[in-house]
This record gives structure tokens, C-alpha cells and sequence, in this order.
């Protein structure tokens, strides 16, 4: 059972905290011939799977690696296009490697703003009054558990589905969040938090729930 990471997202929307405490690394290598089935792209400094999918490659997923050399933006390390290279028959067969794409943490941001208009959206279309907003989030190979604080202030935790006493964690999370962040004098409201004293509490909590289970922390 596998907690991927923490989230806390302040009352205006703003994401102040992120910890990546066990994202896998989906790495997959497989040889194509021309033309390509699936179709690249150059975004954000970095080629990617922009169409098509096939043995694990999927959209979003980023090149890596051509004949074993690793990819830089759009070069090889012995500066030819990765991009010209793949539109000519000649360099065909071609092994290529895929990895999936890091979120840099201006998207990480977006993400943390985004997700507070969906949570204020789920508490008007509640048919009843007070309602508390998305506590859980799931999809197939993920769970994505938020607990918001009376101040407004978001704690979310992202896990597989299978992994038990989340609801709880969250609260586990809230509670050192008070202990070590709130408590620290050189600590402001709604900036980001940057206290050695809570990562390194909250990376223990994260590994003893991970070993033992909610019910032994």
C-alpha cells in the first residue's frame, strides 16, 4: 500500500505545502518502426505523447531516450533533433524510451487553484445545507482524500485506492501542521510553509503508516 504525496492548500487557494513521498517511476522502452502511432509534440522544453497510446505509452507521457541516448528538450546529446530524426524512414527501426512526466511545482500551483473552485462547486450543488465539500476523490489507480479545517485551510492526501485510514491521516496531517507550522514564530498565514520540524514529523508519519497502518500511529 503506497501514499503518494501531500497537499495543503491555504483558505484563498493557494498551494503552501507539497510533499512527493512515493511517485512511481513508469519507465517504458520499445521499438517502433516508421511511421509512428503515436504522435509527439514539443511542450514546456520537453517532447511528449500528444495522440495515440500503445504498451503502456500514454498520452502526457514524456521521451526520454532515443537508441539509449538521453533526450535534452528536443536534442540528443550529440545535438541532432529528436523530432527531424523521427520524420525520416532511414533512421527506422528506433527504440524509444518513455517516462512519465514530473509535475513541475508551477504545476503543482495550477492544480492546487484549480481543485478550489471544484470544492466550493460540490458544496453549492449539495441538496443539503453545510455541506462539507469533495472529502473523497477517486479514480482507478488513485484516492485523492481532503480534509478542510473550520479556517479554511485544505489538507489532501493522495493514495491507491486500497490504502486504508486516510480520512484519519488527513487529521494526523492537520494536527502536526498546528504543531510545527502554526506554532513557529517565524511563520506567516497563507505562505508557503518552509519548517524542517514538520517535513521530517510528517515523512515519519507518512513511512509508519505506510509499515504498520493508521491504528498503530
Amino acid at each position: 500500500m503506497v501514499i503518494y504525496g501531500v497537499y495543503i492548500v491555504s483558505k484563498s487557494g493557494g498551494l503552501i505545502f507539497n510533499h512527493d513521498h512515493n511517485v512511481p517511476k513508469i519507465e517504458v522502452e520499445k521499438p517502433f518502426n516508421y511511421p509512428l502511432d503515436i504522435k509527439l509534440a514539443y511542450e514546456n522544453k520537453k517532447i511528449v505523447v500528444s495522440f495515440g497510446q500503445r504498451d503502456g505509452i500514454n498520452v502526457g507521457h514524456v521521451l526520454s531516450a532515443v537508441n539509449g541516448q538521453p533526450v535534452t528538450g528536443r536534442e540528443l546529446e550529440d545535438g541532432k533533433d529528436v523530432l527531424d530524426m523521427l520524420e525520416n524512414p532511414e533512421n527506422f527501426p528506433i527504440t524509444l524510451k518513455f517516462c512519465r512526466s514530473k509535475m513541475t511545482t508551477n504545476e503543482k500551483i495550477f492544480l492546487a487553484s484549480m481543485f478550489y473552485p471544484l470544492f466550493a462547486i460540490a458544496s453549492q450543488l449539495s441538496p443539503e445545507p453545510r455541506c462539507s465539500g469533495i472529502e473523497v476523490l477517486e479514480a482507478d489507480t488513485f484516492r485523492l482524500y481532503c480534509y478542510q479545517t473550520l479556517t479554511g485551510v485544505k489538507f489532501m492526501i493522495v493514495a491507491e485506492p486500497s490504502q486504508p485510514g486516510m480520512e484519519i491521516l488527513t487529521k494526523k496531517v492537520y494536527e502536526l501542521y498546528a504543531d510545527y507550522a502554526l506554532k513557529n514564530p517565524f511563520y506567516s498565514l497563507e505562505m508557503p510553509i518552509r519548517c524542517e520540524l514538520f517535513e521530517t514529523h510528517l515523512q515519519s508519519l507518512l513511512e509508519a503508516v505506510e509499515k504498520s497502518g493508521i491504528s498503530n500511529v
